[in-house]
């Protein structure tokens, strides 16, 4: 029945509007919601789908490698690489020393790792270096040191991957190591390519990256972005100026 009392009067269009309303307000939620379904079961059918990128961006199969990152924060983080080999990223920087009776001989400091050098991680210890051994890391309190073999040698030996300073722990080895074989990593690099780099040499044509894998990341440079500059190497004292144009080494001098 329909309200006839003073101030409360409606008459029958006026109800007949109010369920239109109610109407399209129910047809526009449900539209919402079936399109938000609808977007949900592509996304299940196509997971990890993700919008294309802009094709000035160029990305080559260097730029969509995987290179895996392990992200220690702590000592017993770093106790997983033990019994497993990883391979020098940040080649002719880090020195190594022998390992020797159980302890590490400073004052016998072998050279630097190659870069792409593999090594067979036996153990993970600390140490305190004499004020007088810089070996690139800050000496804190204590250093903690990956105890290593080289691919078909029995000799131990030992180089830096981390500092304890009181309660605080930094570690770097996602910096200094590939965790995954680099012929692997990049597999798309031609065979004389690999060559080069396993020997540490540099020929015509490699990109800045091959460059770095082959004789390491002690750089200086000049000029533009990288792939379009000229760039100093320091190998464990030779030295290599390489330019580069369109990502490619044009000019090779040494002395």
């Amino acid at each position: 029945m329909l309200n006839l009392e003073p101030g409360g009067s409606q008459s029958p269009d006026s109800g007949l509007k109010t369920w239109h309303k109610a109407l399209i307000i129910t047809l526009i939620t449900a539209a919402i919601g079936g399109l938000y379904l609808f977007s949900v079961f592509q996304h299940r059918r196509n997971p990890g789908v993700i919008p294309s990128q802009s094709a000035d961006q160029n990305l080559t199969p260097d730029d969509v490698a995987v290179v895996r990152r392990m992200f220690m924060t702590s000592f017993s983080d770093t106790l997983t690489l033990e019994g497993k080999s990883v391979w020098m990223k940040n080649g002719y920087t880090m020195p190594y020393f022998p390992f020797e009776g159980g302890h590490i001989a400073f004052t016998k400091r072998v050279g630097l790792i190659p870069a792409a050098q593999r090594l067979n991680v036996k153990k993970i210890v600390k140490a305190s270096p004499p004020s007088s051994v810089d070996d690139g890391i800050d000496h804190g309190t204590r250093q903690v040191f990956a105890v290593f073999a080289l691919p078909g040698g029995d000799q131990l030996y030992a180089t830096p991957i981390g500092v304890i300073d009181g309660s605080q722990e930094q570690y770097y080895c996602d910096l200094l190591f590939y965790y995954d074989d680099p012929h692997t990593i990049y597999d798309n690099w031609p065979k004389d390519v690999w060559a080069a780099i396993d020997a540490h040499q540099v020929k015509p044509g490699m990109s800045e990256l091959e460059t770095r894998m082959s004789i390491g990341q002690k750089i200086q440079t000049e000029g533009g972005p990288e792939g379009n500059r000229t760039v100093t190497y320091d190998q464990d004292g030779k030295h290599w100026t390489i330019a580069y144009t369109d990502n490619h080494a044009t000019s090779i001098k040494t002395d």
